[in-house]
């Protein structure tokens, strides 16, 4: 993968900088700079090597070459359907369906997003290495951003950790939740025997934080908008079943398989700005088929949670 970047150093409060200040300021990592450093050919000024210690001057020409020509090992390509919703030089946003794990497993080594992304773009004569930002459970469809090079993947990374990229899900509750909104603030771990399953646990759980709001009461059901402020494994799952009102089809926490055969779980929605670009993007993917099982056609779908 290759991509080059070109910034014209114009603002008075640039000048001066060292490169290595500058790019920081642009959200490129220490990792970054290391990696771009060990071939002269990827940080230039006005076409020249340079150091990262050297300042730049009004008018100079700062040239990023991102070039990574390795594959991602242990992935092989498969041929699978993918719906890429959006793809610049810099990321992908994509659907996911539900049981479509994100990354190879021992049991799943060559069904998952990365192993579908990997023929993509072998089949373009392009290397890749897969780096999922917002990574859903194998049985949670809808949207998630690939980064495509180490810059943008880092960058969204920060972002992911500062809380800068907003995500909306959609879920399939059992029973009336009431109140009809609210905050879910209740720490979260491991369960102690299991591997996969997670609880609330008040004493040795991490911080997490779940806002909710019923868009619409059917048949015994609600159907949710969530907004998450942490990202927890598990989180929505979890705390909708510590609210008394479980996610339907969740074989972990609800395997209540009647209306649907996987929990009922949709990354509708997400809101962050471009890494490279600063432009707030915005993308929504409608309620799969499997979750259409209630008729939700009243509902206010494209509601979205305040932060």
């Amino acid at each position: 993968m290759e991509r080059i970047l070109t910034y014209r150093i114009k603002k008075e409060e640039h000048t001066h900088l060292t490169v290595r200040n500058y790019l920081t300021q642009l959200g490129y990592s220490s990792q970054n700079l290391i990696q771009l450093k060990k071939d002269e050919r990827c940080i230039l000024v006005n076409d020249a090597p340079c150091y990262l210690k050297q300042s730049l001057n009004n008018g100079d020409v700062l040239t990023v070459h991102i070039i990574e020509d390795t594959s991602s090992e242990k992935i092989p390509p498969v041929e699978l359907p993918l719906d890429i919703v959006y793809e610049d030089e810099d990321l992908m946003v994509i659907n996911k369906p539900a049981g479509m794990p994100i990354h190879p497993s021992m049991n799943n080594y060559t069904n998952s997003l990365a192993n579908g992304l990997a023929w993509y773009f072998e089949k373009q004569g392009k290397p890749f290495i897969f780096r999922c930002i917002n990574r859903l459970d194998r049985d949670t469809s809808g949207l998630t951003i690939v980064a495509k090079h180490m810059v943008s993947a880092g960058i969204l990374s920060s972002m992911v950790s500062r809380r800068e990229i907003h995500r909306e899900y959609l879920a399939i509750a059992k029973g009336i939740v009431t109140p009809s909104e609210g905050t879910i603030d209740a720490p979260i771990a491991r369960k102690e025997g299991s591997i996969l399953e997670r609880e609330v646990n008040l004493e040795h759980g991490e911080r997490a934080v779940t806002h909710y709001k019923v868009i619409e009461t059917k048949n015994g059901h609600s159907l949710l908008s969530l907004h998450l402020e942490t990202g927890r494994t598990h989180q929505i799952r979890v705390h909708m079943k510590y609210l008394g009102y479980p996610l339907i089809g969740d074989y972990l926490y609800n395997p209540d398989m009647e209306l649907i055969g996987r929990q009922a779980l949709h990354s509708h929605r997400l809101i962050f700005n471009h890494p490279m670009t600063g432009e707030q993007m915005e993308f929504v993917a409608g309620l799969p088929q499997d979750m259409q099982i209630v008729d939700w056609r009243e509902a206010r779908i494209n509601l979205t949670l305040q932060d």
